[in-house]
């Protein structure tokens, strides 16, 4: 299994699950490149809900100068931000504070990371949302004994822990 992302993946898929704020929606991710898809069609200011207006009140002087995938991508922020529970919103709150607190360079780190997740193919990424759940169910000790000995590994070892199959779940003693 790609144990490799394991660690790495689980914050950006916490981040993936919503990164907002409830004065903004979230920052889009980065435009595919031209020749990658059709070019997003404008959407004009009018034509968004009051609510979806309110949310993104603070671009309503420059919305019609932004770029139209930017656009799309605030339109589409605001329309996940305002299906979201209060609970939800309160995790997504969490996790952009916590975005922001890190310093430039980790935030970097974690761009890279998810690039290379997105860069997968699905089954590929299929595999590594599974084994981060499963990450996810073990005890927290268990969790931080991982972390440890993959911080303990050198680059070489990684590597090759990523190629070789995940290990079963260990059972815990009943």
């Amino acid at each position: 299994m790609i144990r490799a992302f394991i660690v790495g993946a689980g914050l950006l898929l916490a981040a993936a699950s919503g990164f907002a704020r409830a004065d903004a929606p979230p920052a889009p991710p980065e435009p595919a490149p031209p020749s990658a898809a059709a070019p997003a069609a404008p959407k004009s200011w009018s034509s968004m809900s009051p609510q979806q207006q309110q949310l993104l009140h603070n671009y309503q002087g420059k919305w019609d100068s932004l770029p139209p995938e930017r656009q799309q991508a605030l339109v589409k922020g605001s329309q996940r931000w305002l299906s979201m529970t209060p609970e939800q919103k309160s995790g997504a709150q969490q996790r952009f504070n916590q975005w922001r607190a890190m310093p430039p360079e980790q935030r970097q780190v974690l761009r890279q990371r998810w690039q290379q997740y997105k860069s997968l193919p699905p089954e590929q990424q299929q595999r590594v949302r599974e084994s981060f759940g499963r990450f996810r169910q073990m005890p927290p000790a268990r969790r931080m004994e991982l972390r440890k000995q993959w911080r303990q590994m050198s680059p070489e070892q990684r590597r090759r822990s990523v190629q070789r199959p995940a290990p079963p779940p260990r059972r815990s003693p009943r």
